[in-house]
């Protein structure tokens, strides 16, 4: 099938859909990482410098926070914009 941005070039995906799909390209986390996404998730605005110390001193790779971030950030937005718009109608 290709990648996403491959697909959304052919017209088989829209910008949401890319977005939707590159988040669940990160796969599934860390166990150790699950509060940590817990927090990205409710409250992001929360996470400190001392959050990703924590999961750096238990082995987790910077590449990997930084995915698992983005991804749970991005997954966190399309749910709260999924939400508004089955509201909005």
């Amino acid at each position: 099938m290709g990648t996403p941005t491959e697909a959304r070039r052919a017209g088989r995906l829209t910008p949401l859909d890319q977005l939707r799909a590159t988040a669940a390209q990160a796969g599934v986390a860390p166990e150790v990482m699950d509060a940590y996404l817990e927090k990205v998730h409710l409250r992001a605005y929360q996470v400190t410098d001392d959050d990703v110390e924590a999961l750096k001193a238990a082995g987790i790779s910077e590449d990997v926070i930084f995915e698992q971030t983005v991804a749970a950030a991005i997954s966190e937005g399309l749910y709260r914009l999924d939400a508004a718009q089955r509201a909005i109608g």
